[in-house]
Order: structure tokens, then sequence, then C-alpha cells
């Protein structure tokens, strides 16, 4: 329990830069503290589903996932951006292991129900569907899972978000490990205003997410994180922060800048 555990979502346009990319994941492997690094690529999928003459459709940042998208997202996400990664982190001396749910039966999820809307191949996942003692093996091995945002139910893969992934996987671990949930992309945190980078929120609890929602400060692909983060946070996890990528540094990790979810 007093091992800490860094659980770091990587995604946004830092996945599109190779030079941010690269000075993200060096200073994750210089990080010797156990850790797990969940990885995005939506914008990756959109540019493949067009280059394919499938144009993306999401709702409220969550894509619709129907059966040509899927394989889409599973190249994507399950093989170029996953093995990327993993590649990138073999070469600074951390030994990666990229992982989509389907493999050791890690992530077992449920197909979406189509209510209000039809995400079509959409995973939904609870702390249940993790495979704590596979990751438990693994970290005890010091090797460290890379996990593609795919999940399965009955031999078919799902799409999962991403945020939503990190955050269960943050909860299902609570009981082994004092977990520091990181949420890193482009910005250096939520922003009261998009269009300025100086204007980070510090520090975020629920009475004030919910006035910033009502305000319209957040939408589009900050709403998923922001709902996962407070998931999290509401559910025992200690640390949870939104940051840019180039604040998780192997110096600085102690005190990470940026946004603070508190519950």
């Amino acid at each position: 329990m007093n091992t800490r555990l860094n659980i770091v979502k990587i995604g946004g346009h830092v996945l599109d830069d190779d030079a941010a990319l690269e000075k993200f994941l060096h200073h994750f492997a210089l990080l010797d503290e156990p850790k797990i690094l969940v990885h995005g690529g939506g914008k990756q999928a959109s540019q493949l589903s067009r280059q394919l003459g499938i144009e993306p459709k999401l709702i409220n940042g969550r894509r619709i996932t129907d059966a040509s998208t899927l394989e889409v997202v599973t190249m994507v996400y399950g093989g170029l951006i996953n093995k990327k990664v993993v590649t990138r982190l073999q070469q600074f001396g951390c030994n990666a292991l990229g992982l989509t749910g389907a493999d050791g039966n890690l992530i077992r999820a449920t197909r979406r129900p189509p209510d209000e809307v039809d995400y079509g191949f959409a995973g939904d996942v609870t702390p249940k569907g993790i495979n704590t003692s596979l990751l438990y093996f693994l970290l005890r091995q010091n090797t460290v899972p890379v996990i593609a945002p795919l999940t399965h139910e009955n031999g078919t893969l799902l799409n999962t978000n991403a945020d939503t992934l990190a955050s269960v996987l943050a909860i299902a671990l609570c009981m082994h490990f004092h977990i520091r949930l990181v949420y890193c992309f482009e910005k250096r945190g939520v922003l009261h205003n998009p269009n300025d980078d100086q204007s980070v929120i510090p520090v975020i609890n629920t009475a004030s997410y919910h006035q910033l929602l009502a305000e319209g400060v957040i939408n589009n692909g900050m709403l998923p994180k922001l709902q996962t983060a407070f998931a999290a946070a509401q559910q025992g996890v200690p640390e949870v922060i939104i940051t840019h990528a180039a604040n998780f540094t192997a110096k600085h990790h102690a005190e990470i800048e940026g946004t603070r979810i508190m519950k």
C-alpha cells in the first residue's frame, strides 16, 4: 500500500509530435517508481479513417465505433501507436510490454447498450473487469505495461475511451498501491480560457466542476477526461492530476504542476 504507482495517460497532440513524445517517454522511462502507461490516439485514428473514406463521428468527445471504425482503431491503437511507444521505451532502457485488454484477459468489458446514442462497438469497463493479478505480477517483474484503449467481450474487441480506462485501472489497483493518476496532453491543465495557456485552474472540486460545466468552460474532449478524473477521486484514488506532458519529468515528478482534481 505504501508503494506509489504512477498510472499515466498520454494523448492529444503529443502523440503526433515525435519530438514531444520522445521527450515525454524519456522522462517516463527515467521514473524509478512502478508505472503503467495508457495511451490514446484518437487523432491518428480519425486521420486513417478519412484516408479510408470513413468519416469519424464523435459525440461529447466519445467516438462512434461501427464495424469499420473498430478495424481502424484496432490497427492504430493496438498496432501503430502501441508498438511505437513500446519501441521508444525499450530504446530508453525501460522494459515495456504492449497490451490490449484481450492480451492475458487483461480488461473485460461490456458493449455499451444503444440507449439515447448507439456508440457501436464501445466497451464499458468497471474495476471488476481488470485483471489486477496480471498487472501486479508484471509490475513485480519490473515490466512496464503499455496499454492500448481496446477491451474485449465474448470474442469481440471493443473500443474504450483511454481516459476512462486509466481511471478504472487506478480504482482497481488502489488496494495494492498508493495511486497517482496523471492525464498528460498538450495543455498545462484545465484552462478557464482555452485560448490562454496561462489560465490554468489549479484545483477543481465537485462544486467548481458543476459551476464550470454550467458556464460552458468544460466541453468536448475535456468532458470525458474530467468525468473519469472525478470518478477516480471519488472512489479512493488519492492523487489525480491533469497536466501538459512536458510537466511530467523524472526531475520534477514529485510535484507536478497542472490541475488537481479533488472530490
